[in-house]
């Protein structure tokens, strides 16, 4: 079988695509057969070396990958069955999905929802997993369509597209934060009915400014989320699920105190397998598969290294990217 290896040496971590035996996937009580995976930002970290949760070497990355169950030893999944794992330290601390096959544990797994092929599992991908958990975040809290826009920041991300087309789907009214003006016809096509500059909100900012937002999904961290609570109406609810920009929160308690927002912080990598598979039955109902062609294009594993490299200088275009392992 063929996968993708990061090999550390003294000077660098190096990428290799080896022929491996089956007896070399760690342990684990499910063998999966991976048609795909896909390329999120975590994984264009760990390729050039810069992912510090990666500590044991060789490792084969890929944080999420969709397949068929080839044997098991649990009774939850038989030969056969149709899967999709995302996160649990799988391409972290766990051989991943840049292989052709891959063993793991049943509790990682997740059994596919018929409405999905492998591939549009992981056009989907751990992004879109992510986005769903977002939107759900809002629903617990309470927002609903008639309360006003929803900012999505990131918007030409993974996380951000996926998070717009549902949105759209369920009535929302989208802005989408964008660095990039030429992506406005394609967050239009997904479903956002504006767009902004993320200028406007990655500056430095007001403890408190004019009530805009009902909510956001924001994959953006630092001073950009720090001026979405600033700006959220009053009981407002922003779903907090990223750093591109940095990890700091350079907020005030104000509008929490004042205006009673409600930060939410959510997690893909360690979420309970009931919350997993409430997002992906909601993805099955609730995002528009047409549009996930349109926001994905498809590599293969010698084409990453390359890919990983343009995503860290914020080169890729937009959406999603899926891995072929068997390219």
């Amino acid at each position: 079988m063929k996968a993708l290896q990061l090999i550390k040496t003294e000077d660098a971590v190096n990428i290799e695509i080896n022929d491996i035996n089956e007896s070399q996937l760690p342990d684990g009580e499910v063998l999966v057969d991976v048609d795909y995976s896909s390329l999120n930002y975590k994984d264009s970290l760990a390729l050039n070396g810069r992912l510090p949760s990666i500590r044991n070497y060789p490792m084969v990355p890929g944080i999420d990958f969709a397949g068929t169950v080839i044997e098991s030893s649990s009774e939850a999944f038989s030969a056969g069955d149709k899967v999709v794992l995302n996160g649990w330290g799988v391409g972290e601390n766990h051989w991943g999905g840049y292989a052709q096959k891959a063993r793991v544990q049943a509790s990682q797994l997740v059994a596919l929802p018929e409405a999905f092929t492998t591939r549009q599992a992981m056009a989907i991908g751990t992004a879109g997993y992510t986005a769903m958990l977002c939107v759900m975040a809002l629903e617990k809290n309470g927002v609903t369509p008639d309360q006003g826009e929803v900012l999505v920041t990131g918007a030409a991300g993974g996380v951000g597209s996926v998070a717009i087309s549902i949105l759209s789907k369920l009535g929302y009214t989208v802005v989408a934060s964008t660095g990039r003006a030429s992506e406005e016809a394609y967050l239009k096509s997904l479903g956002a009915s504006s767009i902004i500059d993320r200028n406007e909100l990655s500056e430095p900012g007001r403890p408190l400014n004019k009530e805009r937002w009902a909510a956001a999904v924001d994959a953006v961290g630092s001073h950009t989320l720090a001026n979405i609570c600033a700006s959220l109406k009053y009981d407002g609810v922003v779903a907090a699920t990223g750093l591109a920009q940095g990890s700091d929160l350079p907020a005030t308690v104000m509008p929490f105190i004042l205006r009673g927002v409600t930060l939410a912080g959510v997690d893909s990598v360690m979420a309970p397998k009931a919350r997993r598979e409430e997002a992906w039955r909601r993805l099955a109902e609730d995002l528009d598969v047409s549009k996930l062609e349109a926001m994905t294009e498809e590599l293969g594993l010698a084409d990453l290294a390359e890919a990983t490299a343009q995503q860290l200088k914020g080169v890729k275009t937009h959406g999603r990217t899926v891995v072929n392992v068997n390219l």
